[in-house]
Formats: C-alpha cells, sequence, structure tokens
C-alpha cells in the first residue's frame, strides 16, 4: 500500500513565446500548478493542474483550483493509503466537479505509480505505441495572412493535422483560405461552443470544406442541439467541453450528439478518467484523440503517455514544448519530430522535472509533510 507523506504545490508562471488568441481573451503567459508527491517509501510523483487563469473554458480558475488542491484534496491525499491510482482517485471524488484540480493529484499519482513499479507512465496505462501522432492547434489571428504564415510555419514543421480556433466573424472565410493554400493536410475547427443554434448556415458552409471534424459547436450542455446539427452535417461533431466524466460520453453517444472524442486529462479529472472515457469510446467505435490545455512538460509527458493508447487513432495535440515556451519546467524539452513524439521508455514520468527552474519561476507555493 502507498501512503503519501509530502505534497507540494507551486504555481508556476511561464511567458508564452506567441501571444495566443481565442474568442475570449489573449493569452501572453500562463500560471499553472505543479504537484508533488513523495511517498513514505521515497517514491516521488508529478502532476500539473492545468486550468485556464479566467472562466471562460470552465468553471475553474488557477485560483480555484489552488484553494481546493490546498484546503481540500491534500487532506484526502495524505489520509488516504492506496494500491493503484484508481483507489486514489476514487477517494477524491467526494470533491465534486473541480475536474481541473483532481487532475493533477491523479496525474501524479498515476506518475508515482509508475516510478515505483518500475515502469514507464504509458506502459502503466496500458499503451502500446512507441511514438504519438502530433497534430497543433492555432489560435485567432489578427488576419487571415497572419494565419496562413502560422499555418505554414506548422506544416513545414511537419504537423500532421492543423486545428483552427473559430468564432462568429472568424470562421468560414479564414477557413476556406486555410483549405485553398493547403488541400492536403488534414484540418479541423474547434468553437468552443461559441456558436447556437441560429448558426446553422455557418456549419453547412464549412461542412463543404472536407473537414477532418468541427469540435464544441455548441455550449456544454447543449446535447440535443449537437445532436440535431450532426444529423445534417457529413462532417464528425468532436465533442470537448460536453464529455467531463463517463456518463456524459455515454449519454452524448446514446443521443448521437457526436462522432469523436477529445480526451483532455485536465478535463476529465485525471488519467483513471480518461483511461475509462477512452475503454467506452473504443467499445462503441468512436475515434478519440488528446487535446491539450498548453500544458507544461509534466502535463504534456502524460499527454504523451495517454496518446499510446491503442484507441487514439487520431492526431493529438502534444506539440513540441518549443511551440509555446523558450524554457519548460523539465531538464529537457518534448521534441515533435516529423509530426511524431516519442513516448519515452524509462521508468515514470518519462521527463524528469527541473526543480531549481521551477523554484525561480514559482509565484506561491505549499509544502504538507
Amino acid at each position: 500500500m502507498t501512503r503519501i507523506a509530502h505534497v507540494s504545490l507551486r504555481r508556476v508562471r511561464l511567458p508564452l513565446v506567441h501571444e495566443f488568441q481565442t474568442s475570449s481573451h489573449a493569452k501572453r503567459f500562463l500560471e499553472h500548478i505543479l504537484v508533488r508527491y513523495e511517498s513514505t517509501g521515497g517514491a516521488v510523483g508529478w502532476g500539473e493542474i492545468a486550468s485556464p487563469s479566467g472562466p471562460f473554458y470552465s468553471a475553474e480558475t488557477v485560483s480555484s483550483c489552488w484553494a481546493v488542491a490546498r484546503d481540500f484534496l491534500i487532506p484526502i491525499v495524505r489520509a488516504t493509503e492506496w494500491d493503484h491510482p484508481a483507489a486514489l482517485a476514487g477517494a477524491m471524488a467526494k470533491v465534486r466537479g473541480n475536474h481541473f484540480a483532481r487532475a493533477g493529484f491523479d496525474m501524479a499519482a498515476w506518475s508515482l505509480f509508475a516510478a515505483a513499479s518500475d515502469v514507464p507512465l504509458a506502459a502503466a496505462l496500458g499503451g502500446t505505441r512507441a511514438r504519438a501522432e502530433a497534430g497543433v492547434s492555432l489560435g485567432i489571428e489578427p488576419t487571415i495572412d497572419a494565419l496562413l504564415e502560422q499555418v505554414a510555419s506548422r506544416v513545414a514543421e511537419g504537423y500532421r493535422r492543423v486545428k483552427l480556433k473559430i468564432a462568429p466573424g472568424w470562421d468560414v472565410e479564414p477557413v476556406r483560405a486555410v483549405r485553398a493554400a493547403f488541400p492536403d493536410v488534414p484540418v479541423h475547427v474547434d468553437a468552443n461552443g461559441a456558436y447556437s443554434e441560429s448558426d446553422i448556415a455557418v456549419f453547412s458552409s464549412l461542412d463543404e470544406l472536407g473537414l477532418l471534424m468541427i469540435e464544441q459547436p455548441f455550449a456544454p450542455r447543449a446535447l440535443v442541439a449537437h445532436a440535431a446539427l450532426q444529423s445534417r452535417l457529413r462532417t464528425p461533431i468532436c465533442l470537448d467541453e460536453t464529455v467531463e466524466d463517463v456518463d456524459d460520453l455515454v449519454t452524448a453517444l446514446r443521443l448521437g450528439a457526436g462522432r469523436v472524442l477529445n480526451i483532455k486529462v485536465s478535463r476529465m479529472g485525471g488519467l483513471t478518467h480518461a483511461l475509462r472515457a477512452h475503454d467506452v469510446a473504443r467499445a462503441e467505435g468512436v475515434p478519440v484523440w488528446c487535446g491539450g490545455m498548453h500544458e507544461f512538460g509534466i502535463g504534456r509527458a502524460a499527454n504523451v503517455a495517454l496518446s499510446s493508447l491503442p484507441g487514439f487513432t487520431l492526431p493529438s495535440d502534444v506539440s513540441g514544448s518549443d511551440k509555446y515556451y523558450a524554457r519548460d519546467v523539465t531538464t529537457r524539452p518534448i521534441v515533435c519530430a516529423d509530426g511524431w513524439v516519442d513516448v519515452p521508455s524509462t521508468p515514470g514520468l518519462g521527463w524528469e522535472p527541473d526543480r531549481e527552474f521551477i523554484e525561480s519561476m514559482t509565484v506561491d507555493r505549499v509544502d504538507v509533510s
């Protein structure tokens, strides 16, 4: 049995190398919370709470995650003995919602479990691939020409799929321009729930552009609207914010609300729940891919491991660290080469956290022994 003797939280701020514009706001730097466990047996595990800074993607923020982690999750983790990360996830389930906060703690448990078992994290999860196919996500640019420059740069780097953020007023024309300039590149669009049922004409136009998928057109709980739209489109709808747990996934599948699933470790409350969603989707014949939240190297390492599972048949958002950060929180960056990221074969997380650099970029800290 495992018991955690020491828990550390570090609120770390890193500047972005390229401003990322969404429909809600622009990001110039990111703050995420790093979680470190040390067991009574001396094993160490790391996790990352990769919540947005503001409540625009979900209700959680860095500040809310910090409070929940400090006041509720640390006491649960300290009081729980467990033999498998799923058991610790079960103990944390008494905290309702707060998926991002729980995800970082669950990730640290899996990292520790893999290290203590002397196996790579991917193998502990049941991964079967030696490398993960990488796509890239691009934000809303000031002009279409600027967007085309970004796409050209990422295609030249070998990324095997390009995701374009869209929003009302920035949708059909920029996507059509990208499609015309890069006809052979798999492209999909992500609306982050910015549209309503009155915008059917937009999706009918996008449906003619040969897209890989249309991600999260409507608000998270608008399952009936998604089902109605999917029945009208040839292009698969991909669900993201709609699916926070496996029950959401089962409901969406029964309604026919989408044909593709974006599995985000953070959105689903950790690797334990992401693994369950993968298994359900695979059994239903639904292709999945791993989405990202601009994770630092620790969260990105978990995404790479998850993407090695057999159900991940589409390129995932596991782009190299250099797309976002001049220097990452791991001693070596995660690198994408010709559209692929190698899945580590070393025990544990696979990338070593750079503790000195982490401390230098920390803006708040908690240590509980």
